[in-house]
């Protein structure tokens, strides 16, 4: 059995929708983000105290793209073997790691958690992430998927943070629509039976309450993490 201690945000989803896709048995353990993740024993398995943590035959991983890769070369599929394909579908995974979570969760930070108290910041994390789902869009201007026409982790890794655009009130104004080749890939992918169920898994606390957590947990604004 796989342990996952999760939440619904884009991270946590992202491994849900991966062992769907796998059809792999797991088990799911909901963190609130408003404290659990500071208990000692999430803090033991976890030191930097985030989600995703995925326990794999006593083997504790964290960090999603870890964990995409651990289970996608551990279950040989969502990883492709030649070379070629397996490099570009890394550098995908790397480019959604590295740039479209980091610049879309700061986007957050400021117009969300902060309220766009700061409107000159905020207006420079949307106009980043209009920025990077152009560069999406020229990379699926010749391919089905991210790293090819083969759906793979990568395409996983970046489905949760786009349906942002549909589901987050502070995100319906990226030009999704405006970059017809990233919507038709999202189109494509949000419509695969274990990506709509890992979307599911696990269902998000009260609006409230998530709204609550994800405050709490915002570095110089919340009491969990307060600025030094």
């Amino acid at each position: 059995m796989i342990d996952l201690y999760t939440d619904a945000t884009p991270n946590g989803l992202k491994i849900s929708i991966a062992l769907e896709e796998l059809g792999l048995p797991y088990k799911v353990h909901q963190v609130f983000l408003g404290g659990e993740q500071l208990a000692p024993d999430f803090t033991e398995m976890n030191p930097n105290q985030k989600i995703p943590v995925l326990i794999d035959d006593g083997l504790v991983v964290t960090e999603s793209g870890a964990i995409l890769i651990h289970l996608a070369e551990k279950f040989g599929k969502l990883l492709p073997a030649e070379p070629v394909a397996r490099t570009a579908t890394i550098e995908a995974l790397m480019f959604q790691v590295a740039s479209l979570g980091p610049m879309l969760g700061q986007y957050l930070v400021f117009a969300a958690a902060w309220g766009n108290e700061f409107p000159k910041v905020t207006a420079r994390y949307f106009s980043e992430v209009s920025r990077i789902m152009g560069v999406l869009n020229a990379r699926l201007a010749t391919r089905d998927y991210l790293a090819g026409n083969e759906f793979t982790i990568a395409d996983i890794a970046v489905a949760p943070w786009i349906r942002l655009c549909e589901i987050h009130p502070a995100c319906g104004g990226f030009p999704l629509n405006q970059n017809q080749h990233l919507k038709q890939w999202w189109d494509r992918v949000s419509e695969r039976p274990s990506v709509r169920r890992g979307f599911s898994i696990p269902e998000p606390f009260p609006v409230e309450k998530q709204f609550e957590g994800f405050v709490k947990a915002v570095v110089g604004l919340g009491d969990l993490h307060p600025a030094e």
